[in-house]
């Protein structure tokens, strides 16, 4: 006899149809079929995913995808970049308009247990804050009652600015853009007093101002943001893999294996078992994975793409014009006081 539990779910799983788990089982396969990985990312925040000078897409989220590229093709570069708003992202993963979602996306429980999605890990851990003008005064976001705040549309920040404001008695006029420019172009055009959004995103905003210097971040971080890739559930095997091209740029940071003697160690014969077992010379890392990588499936990550750390400092480092500081965050590795922690590669 059926439960009633069993019935429920059963009647999910319908009402799906097309968006049930099976839909979605080879995506690895797609991939090698199409030549290329496709990757939804903002496509306009700096330090994240932006153009550089060349027009070639840059930042820690775009790193991600260089990366699973890299494991899947022995190719970094085989990646096509989906610019997505905050509100037309999870539509276009669940769709599978795009392979996967690299693109600071905060993991939250709704998110993960209704959209039939699946968060991998975290490459930055964030918390929202508000950026203010120097001019006006304001030292702390107690301050802000009654003030008109730009914030993008369909982000988890208007969901913690209301619960700030109501927990602290105070009232705001919200100002909503689609757009991390859009919502940059208001706070410059005065249509309001405050912007908030992740602080690394108002860090990102804060170096594309005409005068930065007339801005401060306030001193608080009013939520949690773990930001990280996301992909479709139903397909454990790219779940997985875009799970450990992460946890591989993070172990090979550990290791002190870099873009730029990755290679070398691959052919030391001396190196550790710990080294050796992220670069392919020894045990099956990446064919667990999936059977369809090969065996230097992290080896091309780490050799085109860098470990995290290097990643991180590229974009969004201390000497960045984004200028976040690394030592003492939640983003430093947790042998050195981070939270950042890979499982190992065994």
């Amino acid at each position: 006899m059926k439960t009633k539990h069993t019935v429920k779910t059963l009647a999910i799983a319908a009402t799906l149809g097309a968006a049930t788990p099976s839909a979605f089982a080879a995506t690895i396969d797609d991939i090698k079929s199409a030549g290329e990985l496709v990757c939804g990312v903002d496509g306009g925040l700096p330090g994240f995913s932006a153009p550089d000078d060349s027009g070639v897409i840059q930042g820690i989220d775009a790193d991600i995808c260089y990366g699973v590229a890299a494991a899947i093709f022995g190719d970094a570069s085989k990646v096509r970049f989906v610019n997505l708003t905050a509100k037309e992202r999870f539509e276009a993963l669940a769709a599978g308009e795009i392979d996967m979602l690299s693109r600071n996306t905060t993991h939250t429980l709704t998110r993960d247990a209704s959209l039939g999605l699946n968060f991998t890990y975290y490459n930055f851990i964030d918390g929202a804050g508000f950026l203010v003008r120097t001019a006006d005064g304001v030292d702390s976001a107690l301050g802000l009652d009654g003030t008109r705040i730009c914030i993008q549309a369909g982000t988890t920040t208007e969901v913690n600015v209301a619960d700030y404001f109501r927990s602290n008695g105070m009232t705001f006029e919200q100002v909503s853009y689609d757009t991390s420019v859009a919502t940059r172009e208001g706070f410059e055009n005065n249509y309001c007093d405050v912007l908030t959004s992740d602080k690394s995103q108002l860090a990102a905003i804060r170096s594309e101002l005409a005068d930065p210097a007339s801005t401060k971040i306030l001193p608080e971080t009013i939520s949690k943001e773990p930001l990280g890739p996301v992909v479709r559930q139903g397909d454990d095997e790219f779940f997985n893999l875009v799970k450990w091209v992460l946890y591989a740029m993070l172990n090979a940071e550990e290791l002190g294996v870099t873009s730029d003697n990755a290679r070398a160690m691959a052919a030391d014969a001396d190196a550790s078992p710990e080294v050796k077992r992220l670069v392919g010379t020894e045990g099956n890392m990446c064919e667990l994975v999936s059977a369809q990588l090969s065996s230097d499936c992290f080896l091309n990550v780490i050799a085109e793409v860098g470990n995290y750390g290097e990643s991180y400092e590229a974009h969004v480092g201390e000497n960045t014009p984004l200028g976040i500081t690394r030592a003492g965050s939640p983003n430093d590795l947790w042998s050195r006081g981070g939270i950042l922690y890979a499982p190992p590669l065994r």
